[in-house]
């Protein structure tokens, strides 16, 4: 497979700027590869495709507070800081992406908040981007934890929105989210509503929860024609002893296995042995998964329509075929689903 195979016609309309007002009410296009047909629901709807002991496996990272706007010393000139992943807790050392990084120089102080509440030093230039912060705080670290959380912003998307709302910080979320680390959310859980999750509950659907802190290198241009070529960033992920036991079990007793997203889907894929069990595990994953792949864990995914040339749309091509996919996804565009974030879901059985 090849880059340019990953084009649609994408209509700029389609994307979602908002969420739908209720998180289970966003519509459902259902996919099933066996019968080649497309039916359209409402998400909330989703499980009356699943039986009792069929199993949702779910992501728990939880969206921080990663963009920050400051000041440069002197100059006074405004900076834009996106906190990626603390580097080290003691020295208050984090990796952050820096705009405009062609101003930002080793040595520059950056001022954070009213009367400087937070400055920070560059100590090191990572890539062409990047950089390392060293803030300068002199409170014990959760205090420095909630004055950087006070003055961070929901990193929605830009391409969502370019100004976030209050709503964004709830919205922006899961509502499972336990596990902080992520600066994208991990959009296919988003569509679950405590209700809906209690539906589940009674019907006795069981429920798995892995932890991938989702980067930014999700939203990377890919830019080789050779997928193979494509170098993924790499994600820290957790899988527990109880999650693997709970997938295995499944696995073993014939239950469909649900992968809820392409973010539990990279983990999954990355945990699992040749055997075809999963192996608690916990680490880092630069996993790109597109066509031609042999999946070993889940039955059925849930995602988002996701935009052109995206590593998220090669995953979904590849687990539900390059020709079903993009079918779905033109039919998806003549019938008004909302793409991106806060758009509608694909349930790939």
């Amino acid at each position: 497979m090849k880059l340019s195979q990953y084009g649609y016609d994408f209509a700029p309309e389609t994307l979602a700027h908002y969420p739908a007002e209720n998180r289970d009410e966003s519509r459902l296009m259902v996919v099933d590869r066996a019968k080649g047909t497309v039916e359209h629901r409402l998400f909330k709807d989703i499980i009356e495709y699943f039986d009792e002991q069929d199993l949702f496996i779910f992501n728990d990272t939880k969206v921080f507070p990663a963009r920050l706007y400051g000041n440069k010393e002197k100059t006074g000139a405004e900076i834009e800081i996106f906190l990626l992943r603390e580097l080290n807790r003691e020295l208050r050392l984090w990796d952050v992406l820096v705009d405009p990084a062609r101003k930002i120089r080793i040595g520059n102080k950056l001022y954070f908040g009213d009367d400087d509440l937070l400055v920070a030093e560059v100590i090191d230039n990572t890539t062409s981007r990047g950089r390392t912060l060293r803030f300068l705080f002199d409170g014990s670290y959760d205090e420095f934890k909630e004055a950087l959380f006070a003055l961070g912003e929901t990193p929605l998307p830009k391409w969502v929105r370019e100004k976030v709302e209050p709503l964004d910080a709830e919205r922006y979320q899961t509502i499972f989210a336990s596990k902080e680390g992520a600066v994208a959310a991990p959009t296919a859980g988003m569509h679950f509503s405590k209700h809906l999750l209690k539906r589940m509950e009674i019907k006795g659907i069981d429920s798995a929860f892995i932890t991938l802190h989702v980067g930014l290198g999700n939203f990377r241009t890919v830019d080789v024609e050779d997928l193979s070529k494509h170098k993924m960033d790499s994600e820290q992920f957790f899988v527990t002893e109880q999650a693997a036991q709970t997938v295995n079990r499944a696995k073993r007793d014939g239950r469909k296995v649900v992968a809820i997203g392409t973010t539990v889907m990279r983990a999954i894929e990355t945990a699992v042995s040749t055997g075809g069990t999963i192996k608690p595990m916990e680490g880092w994953t630069n996993k790109f998964i597109f066509a031609p792949y042999d999946f070993s864990v889940a039955d059925a995914m849930v995602s988002n329509f996701h935009l052109p040339y995206s590593t998220q749309l090669m995953m979904v091509a590849a687990f539900g075929g390059y020709d079903t996919v993009m079918n779905a996804y033109k039919i998806a565009k003549e019938e008004g689903y909302r793409f991106g974030t806060y758009g509608d879901a694909m349930l790939i059985l």
